[in-house]
């Protein structure tokens, strides 16, 4: 790499990621200043391509960053207007009533939307403001300074062969160089990774927890459609396998977002995340609804889970770590982008304070501490204990338990101080000699779908000539370590098929990574028990191209 002479560009601030938290920093720094030169690189092929979402949002990030967001068109266009929440047994169901829960898990005030559209509305504001905006733009390295600290990126490379080697038509990129860098790229970004890594920011923190979600966008009858209506549920098909539940919101157009989310901490390798969604549908309660529908799109994406104990340290010489960059999603509520969106103000604005000072390249100190003890820290703080109960007891009494805390904190009391996690979730995964395998139905091809079939409304392409993104740290260990000791459970825990062990009489197990598949929800990064495979961004417009997630 060092012989490759790339030209740079200059900027103020270099934003790497065009979700909620990205684009937040760019408009609050031309609010603040309209003569800053300020950049986003985004690596789907537009702004919007790879963004997935649970897709209820609390409009406070919006609020305090574009008070006129309505006035200004903002796609927020269905209102919460009914809330319920379920745990499921196989053959029914069980209401939760609202009047016991905490006033923050209250979704009236709340909204039902595409974040993939919040996300182009919010690019087209801050063009507005004069921000630069570059998509299919990957940043593939961090380039650094003579002091140590985070100078910029490397972005837009491409041509590289399928052996790594520059091919005919190689591009080396560009180096894009600030005063200050923010990566935004969402969770485990393999730049924010690098630096977590180099500056040892995760010391003294709780290791970051995870969840596998996935998402089909439907087309239901008309008669069913109540736009405004959301259902999350707990319980089946999970039941103590492992942790999770499902979101249903009726968006507007008889559009319905149906998910899933499994806890990434599961012990029993044989566990099939994909599957377990897909059985989900089966529920009388949600085939009912979908009957007579179509599935129009499918994604994944890992959800950060640990929350406000897990949240490394944020800043380092030069760069900031934006959003679900550190895992700022709050677990009961299911909800991160507004803290996205605050995150991105908080920094924006440290960032304009050192420049205005003559600053440049040290650690955005203000930007921590605005996180922690502001409207971030405070939405986090108060139901930190959720999850690692949840991990420790199990539903029913993390329900109670997590409840009762959840109501203390409101009046910042609790009887159980700050809990941790443990392990990583990727040391949960336990030997396959412990478990028995999970019998599967098969997918009937009208509520439930096989993986490659749904991959393909994920509208996911990678160029096969480039090299895999997905790199092994020993080639060998898949079959020496994965199949041999857990079963092979990426063939499993990835929920586009990416990764298979192929048996041909006479040879040993052979380990295909079929990249192309990739909806990059780096699942595979996190939970492979050897912490073998390590996730890195592909060329620039490269993934999945979602319509409407």
């Amino acid at each position: 790499m060092a012989e490759i002479e790339r030209e740079s560009m200059e900027y103020d601030v270099v934003i790497v990621g065009a979700g909620p938290a990205g684009l937040a920093a760019a408009i609050r720094l031309k609010q603040l200043d309209a003569d800053l030169e300020v950049v986003v690189l985004e690596k789907g092929s537009e702004v919007g391509a790879h963004i997935l979402s649970g897709a209820v949002l609390d409009p406070c990030g919006l609020d305090a960053l574009i008070p006129d967001w309505k006035e200004r068109g903002a796609p927020l266009d269905v209102p919460v207007r009914k809330d319920n929440f379920y745990i499921l047994g196989e053959a029914g169901q069980m209401r939760v009533p609202n009047w016991p829960m905490p006033p923050l898990m209250n979704n009236h005030g709340n909204y039902v939307v595409s974040m993939g559209n919040v996300c182009r509305w919010m690019a087209q504001q801050a063009e507005e403001l004069g921000v630069e905006i570059f998509p299919g733009m990957a940043c593939s390295e961090l380039v650094h300074g003579e002091n140590g600290e985070v100078r910029g990126v490397v972005a837009g490379e491409f041509g590289r062969a399928q052996d790594g080697t520059p091919g005919p038509n190689y591009e080396p990129g560009m180096e894009l160089l600030g005063k200050y860098v923010f990566l935004a790229e969402g969770v485990r970004g393999s730049l924010s990774k690098q630096v977590i890594a180099r500056y040892d920011l995760a010391a003294g923190k709780e290791p970051q927890k995870y969840g596998i979600g996935m998402k089909e966008i439907w087309e239901i009858d008309p008669e069913k459609h109540r736009e405004g209506t959301i259902t999350h549920t707990m319980g089946w098909p999970l039941g103590r396998n492992a942790g999770g539940g499902s979101f249903i919101y009726h968006a507007s157009d008889n559009q319905l977002f149906v998910g899933f989310v499994v806890h990434l901490n599961y012990a029993n390798p044989y566990l099939y995340p994909y599957m377990e969604f897909q059985r989900f549908k089966h529920h009388p309660m949600v085939a009912d609804l979908l009957k007579g529908g179509k599935r129009v799109a499918y994604g994944a994406r890992a959800i950060s889970e640990g929350g406000f104990q897990s949240m490394p340290k944020m800043v380092a010489p030069g760069v900031a770590l934006l959003g679900c960059s550190v895992g700022m999603v709050n677990v009961p509520r299911i909800k991160g982008n507004h803290n996205a969106m605050l995150s991105g103000k908080a920094a924006a604005e440290a960032a304009h304070a050192a420049i205005r000072a003559g600053r440049a390249g040290d650690e955005l100190a203000d930007y921590e501490t605005d996180v922690r003890s502001g409207p971030i820290g405070r939405d986090l703080r108060k139901v930190r204990n959720v999850k690692p109960m949840w991990s420790k007891w199990g539903l029913l009494p993390s329900l109670a338990l997590g409840g009762l805390d959840m109501w203390m904190n409101t009046a910042n009391m609790t009887f159980f101080g700050t809990m941790s996690h443990g392990k990583t979730d990727a040391e949960a995964t336990e030997p396959a000699d412990r478990h028995k395998p999970i019998i599967y139905p098969r997918p009937d091809g009208k509520l439930s779908f096989d993986r490659l079939t749904n991959v393909a409304f994920s509208f996911t392409n990678h160029d096969e000539n480039q090299p895999s993104h997905l790199k092994l740290k020993d080639p060998a260990v898949p079959v020496t370590v994965g199949l041999a000791k857990y079963a092979g459970p990426s063939q499993r825990y990835c929920p586009a098929g990416v990764y298979e062990f192929v048996q041909e009489e006479g040879q040993e197990p052979r380990f295909v990574i079929n990249f192309q598949n990739c909806v990059h929800c780096k699942t595979c990064d996190i939970k492979d028990p050897p912490q073998n495979i390590n996730w890195t961004t592909p060329q620039g417009g490269d993934g999945p191209n979602y319509p409407n997630m």
